[in-house]
C-alpha cells in the first residue's frame, strides 16, 4: 500500500510535503489507536468489509465509526504538522 497516496486522498488542506513512508508509519502508530490503524490500512488496501470486521472483531457499523474517527484525526492540525516535513529555520 502506498501510505502517502492514502493520506493525501484523505487529508484536507495539507501544507507542505509528507515525510517518507517509514516516518509516516511511525507517526500513525503513535497517533492512532491499534484498531484505527488496522481499519485505516485495511480500508485503504480496499479489503472487503468482512475481512476488516474479522480483523478487529467488530460489526460493520463500528468499523465505519473507527474509520471516520481515524480520518477525523488525520485532519487535525497537530497531526498534519507531524506528517509533514518541517523546515528548520536557522538564524
Amino acid at each position: 500500500m502506498n501510505l502517502e497516496k492514502a493520506l493525501l486522498s484523505n487529508i484536507d488542506k495539507l501544507v507542505g510535503r509528507l515525510k517518507d513512508e517509514d516516518e509516516l508509519k511511525e507517526v500513525l502508530k503513535r497517533k492512532f489507536t491499534k484498531k484505527e490503524l488496522k481499519v485505516f490500512i485495511a480500508k485503504e488496501e480496499k479489503k472487503d468489509i468482512e475481512e476488516i470486521k474479522a480483523l478487529v472483531n467488530d460489526d460493520e457499523k463500528r468499523v465505519e465509526e473507527i474509520y471516520k474517527a481515524a480520518i477525523k484525526k488525520l485532519n487535525q492540525e497537530k497531526i498534519k504538522q507531524e506528517l509533514v516535513n518541517s523546515k528548520s529555520v536557522t538564524d
